[in-house]
């Protein structure tokens, strides 16, 4: 039979004790060492205290002599714990880290945690674990450009002008075409999502031939003035022009964000822009779509409605097409990026390729 040496217990700490096992909002840990002070403090046998409280031996002891050691006190939080040894050196996390971003496997492009774990003689998790501390993923690479235009800053500041500061009695557009949309018919019907499982479509299709969007998004509205025509050429752009002119209040002029492709420059095109003052056409530099505002409509056009899309004709996917138009939502894309800003990103860029190079 354990018996237990009875705790002298000063009134002022039995009557905290017992306020702490009244309380509903003490945790249920700390009401359980409140409890084995107080029934040591009246002589209860540890068996007896065991047994009340559904508890240990050594959780009995444990708190009597924190008691005994720190008071009332030390029953209301836990000591901190050493926790366990690290196992890795810091010039072992050093040197994986180092050889991820530096050395590439000799049957590979990049390291995987797999054929990494073998080279540096860990396992797997290790590496991950330490690829996750310090943000590596090498099987993910993304894909960039630095413009070379010569009136790289002319242009950029032209085009953010044109968001951030626009001219009065004037609409600004932004301009671009998505060509090669191709109308897709899959092989076979897939199957509905369903619980623990992802909707299905078959890799292999029939193409039933291509359309081109020509699009104009309203950089203050967020409306889009779309026509999918056949070909992308500079016939079909100056009808797409001769559409804007007509959709568009004629007392406003009309600035036209673009890239540098052939057909906006084509001299059809600038003998009709000569006709038709009112139109502006202000170029993005070379290698810079992502000045393009309208590139983000296309992309929302891609995700949500042509990817998964099925097409038995063109005829289909142009009518699919402007019923998306006519359904969209009015939203416009807000530009936030400052010019100071994108130089500045784009100063560190080319200094990080020259170092490269």
């Amino acid at each position: 039979m354990r018996t237990s040496k009875r705790i002298d217990l000063p009134a002022g700490d039995r009557e905290e004790l017992q306020r702490l096992v009244r309380s509903r909002n003490t945790p249920q840990k700390v009401v359980l060492r409140a409890r084995i002070v107080l029934l040591s403090a009246e002589g209860t046998r540890t068996s007896v205290i065991e047994e009340q409280l559904d508890t240990t031996v050594p959780t009995i002891t444990r708190w009597r002599r924190r008691y005994q050691a720190a008071g009332v006190a030390g029953l209301l939080k836990d000591a901190s714990r050493p926790g366990r040894k690290r196992r890795l050196s810091d010039e072992f996390v050093a040197s994986v880290v180092q050889r991820t971003a530096q050395e590439k496997p000799e049957n590979a492009t990049h390291w995987s945690t797999r054929s990494l774990a073998r080279a540096m003689g860990t396992s797997p998790a290790t590496v991950q674990r330490i690829w996750k501390r310090h943000g590596l993923k090498p099987h993910r690479v993304r894909s960039f450009k630095l413009s070379r235009d010569p009136n790289f800053i002319a242009k950029l500041r032209d085009v953010v002008g044109l968001y951030v500061d626009p001219p009065e009695q004037a609409i600004v557009f932004c301009v671009d075409e998505k060509s090669q949309i191709q109308a897709l018919e899959r092989s076979q019907p897939g199957l509905p999502m369903k619980k623990g499982r992802a909707g299905t479509m078959t890799h292999d299709y029939k193409r039933h031939g291509t359309t081109t969007l020509f699009a104009a998004l309203n950089v203050l509205t967020g409306e889009v003035i779309g026509q999918c025509l056949p070909r992308h050429r500079h016939d079909e752009f100056l009808i797409f022009l001769k559409k804007l002119d007509k959709e568009t209040p004629s007392d406003l002029d009309l600035h036209l964000i673009v890239d540098n492709y052939a057909t906006h420059k084509h001299p059809a095109v600038e003998q009709w822009l000569a006709a038709h003052p009112r139109f502006q056409l202000h170029f993005t530099p070379t290698s810079s779509s992502w000045l393009n505002l309208v590139e983000r409509f296309f992309a929302e056009l891609t995700l949500r409605w042509l990817r998964r899309g099925i097409f038995t004709s063109v005829k289909e996917l142009v009518t699919a097409i402007e019923t998306y138009l006519q359904r969209r939502p009015p939203k416009p894309f807000v530009w936030t990026a400052s010019v100071p800003a994108i130089l500045d990103k784009v100063k560190r860029a080319n200094e990080v390729l020259e170092a490269q190079h």
